[in-house]
């Protein structure tokens, strides 16, 4: 099954593996030239294995029976034939579901028990403890065992009242109407590494369940949705946009820098036979644009599909009912959006990494080809000359080269200054201190597990974070203003243009926690938790809160330490190639003052090393011009957020 969205993911997978295999040549050249490094070497592993675990990930968010797993068999697994995920009526997931394709791993379903809920253990942190899954292996070359193993994730048990309260799971109407039983789901979240092309390509499919379980699993909203790439959000197109659909896109949409696409299902129901194809066309015309004006979305971002009749069309290939399923609008939209986007966004960082490791290393072959010409120009002085002048060159030589050793010495106290300071404040990052943080953040909110105890821990927990966070951008202003006199003068004293500190951007950490902070009030104001004590949503959602804010302290620990190490690195490694050369080249005059004859065998060596230094210049050029090249594909537009 070849689309536009197809096409798009196999262009972008190729890119990221030409970009990774240029990199891959940057280091060969590194190994080759003598100007590998440590510092260099670790940066090149880490933007390597980032271009191998990126991923695009795709939620799909929806009230219950609005036909999401429908479409996700539409879109990615028509190739299989049949229903690949449980879609039948009264057969739908039940749990939040992530379907990846991981290499490493046999393929297998993994389901978290509900039981889990009774703990404070987060989704993620359960993750790294396989024991506490379930793993159903897979066959995929059996499309029938395959959708036979899918049905687990439609499972539901009947439990007490009282376990479904322990599990937060109790809906008191529903347990009134069922008496001493109530039914949940028998998982509660749901992992699927299935070898298909397109998740091979490093696509993510998050199937998400509906308004209810949305809340009560507070992980989703503090963490996985807002980290999708984008969010595909689908109402019925007989209804339009219900209130419940509205709850939804308020309180878990709409706000997210996350690109959103809304699209009406099912307008196979509005087919009616008594009206012509214009009045139909008209109706579904007015559906999308009421829809666009109730959630704020373009009219160009709403699609308006028959994910039933497309998955029908696809098994049947059948072109005409395709067409008219209108789901190649979904698919040329988020071919054309999504994609380019997450791509501008990888390559982004791709360029602020490469360009400044690629810049130093052509910095430094130049400056080593510019010493060669220096000498090349000095020894040609000496051709038919005596003795004297060469020991003359030499005196001078060693006099630079003793004011330069001054000068490295001086740099080397510098660099000790900027990496004591960041060791400093690193003590007020480590495990420890956050442990001491996140203690007296619960302090305030332990035995009330109220919204009003959660809104003021979260209160306290964020001025902690803002006075961290200031701390480290302050500290990072008066390094940054070190650091730059630092190459000011370099480049003064030695005549090296071109060399820039590396810059510390901690702004999308801001960002994150203030989308926590977002997100907290908006959970503090909802009328239906303010009004009650929910102990144990209450207390989710801020072993939630606290999970992501580690993360985010970890993450401007991990960068901060990061660019304090590397801060000085472009000066620090051109200093030690400048001091080779000063040290061959006084070696050389004073091989030269005590013996003439081994003159023209230098010149030679010299203009060897002037054509190989040309070479290696303009080898660096091209790996330049291949990592930063412009992307396959169009750019997108901007997208409404």
């Amino acid at each position: 099954m070849h689309n536009q969205l197809h096409d798009q993911l196999a262009s972008y997978q190729r890119w990221r593996d030409d970009v990774r295999a240029s990199i891959e040549a940057y280091q060969t050249w590194l190994d080759r030239s003598g100007h590998v490094d440590i510092q260099r070497t670790l940066r090149i592993y880490d933007l390597l294995e980032s271009l191998r675990r990126d991923r695009l990930v795709l939620a799909f968010l929806a009230e219950f029976s609005r036909g999401k797993t429908e479409l996700i068999n539409a879109l990615f697994f028509a190739g299989c034939k049949r229903r690949l995920l449980p879609s039948d009526v009264g057969r739908t997931t039940m749990c939040p579901t992530e379907i990846f394709f991981d290499p490493a791993e046999e393929p297998y379903i993994r389901l978290l028990p509900i039981e889990t809920r009774k703990r404070e253990d987060s989704i993620a942190a359960l993750r790294q403890h396989p024991v506490e899954w379930v793993k159903i292996r897979l066959d995929p070359q059996s499309h029938e065992e395959t959708a036979r193993a899918m049905a687990c994730l439609t499972e539901t048990k009947a439990v007490s009242v009282d376990e479904a309260r322990a599990l937060g799971l109790l809906d008191e109407d529903a347990a009134h109407a069922h008496g001493a039983r109530v039914m949940v789901p028998s998982w509660r979240h749901a992992l699927i590494n299935y070898p298909h092309p397109w998740l091979r390509s490093g696509l993510v499919i998050l199937d998400t369940p509906g308004l209810n379980a949305l809340g009560s699993e507070p992980e989703l909203t503090l963490k996985t949705i807002p980290s999708a790439h984008a969010i595909v959000f689908l109402l019925a197109a007989d209804t339009g946009v219900t209130r419940s659909d509205l709850e939804i896109w308020q309180r878990h949409v709409h706000g997210h820098q996350t690109r959103r696409i809304a699209v009406l299902n099912k307008i196979d129901l509005l087919w009616d036979e008594l009206k012509t194809a214009e009045q139909i066309d008209q109706a579904i015309a007015r559906q999308v644009d009421q829809t666009g004006e109730a959630l704020g979305l373009p009219h160009d971002y709403v699609a308006a599909i028959s994910a039933q009749k497309a998955l029908v069309a696809r098994i049947r290939a059948d072109s005409e009912l395709l067409e008219r399923s209108n789901i190649a609008q979904l698919e040329q939209l988020l071919a054309t959006q999504i994609m380019p986007a997450r791509q501008e966004i990888v390559r982004a960082a791709v360029i602020k990494e490469m360009a400044q490791m690629i810049d130093t290393s052509l910095h430094e072959v130049m400056t080593q080809l510019a010493a060669v010409q220096v000498e090349l120009q000095e020894l040609s002085t000496l051709s038919g000359r005596n003795r004297n002048l060469a020991r003359t060159m030499l005196a001078r030589l060693e006099k630079g080269r003793a004011a330069y050793l001054e000068q490295l010495e001086r740099f080397k106290a510098s660099y000790a200054v900027v990496l004591k300071q960041a060791h400093s404040l690193m003590q007020d990052l480590d495990e420890a201190h956050l442990d001491a943080v996140f203690a007296a953040s619960r302090a305030s909110i332990e035995g009330r597990w109220t919204t009003v105890g959660l809104n003021r821990s979260m209160n306290d927990l964020f001025d902690a974070f803002t006075g961290q966070a200031d701390r480290v951008l302050g500290f990072a202003l008066q390094t940054r203003a070190f650091v730059d006199q630092v190459y000011m003068e370099f480049q003064e004293r030695f005549g090296s243009p071109g060399l820039s500190p590396p810059v510390l951007d901690l702004d999308r950490h801001a960002l994150a926690m203030q989308r926590l902070k977002q997100t907290t009030e908006k959970f503090c104001r909802d009328p239906r938790n303010v009004m009650t004590e929910k102990h144990f949503l209450v207390r989710r959602f801020y072993a939630g809160l606290v999970s992501e804010a580690r993360r985010v302290f970890q993450q401007v620990r991990g960068d901060f330490q990061a660019w304090s190490r590397n801060a000085l690195t472009p000066i620090s490694t051109c200093l030690k190639e400048h001091q080779a050369l000063l040290e061959r080249r006084v070696d050389n005059f004073r091989s030269l003052s005590a013996d003439l004859s081994s003159l023209q065998e230098r010149l030679h060596q010299l203009e060897a090393q002037k054509l190989a230094l040309g070479t290696q210049a303009e080898e660096l050029l091209r790996l330049k011009g291949k990592i930063l090249g412009p992307p396959t594909g169009h750019a997108a537009p901007a997208l409404a957020t």
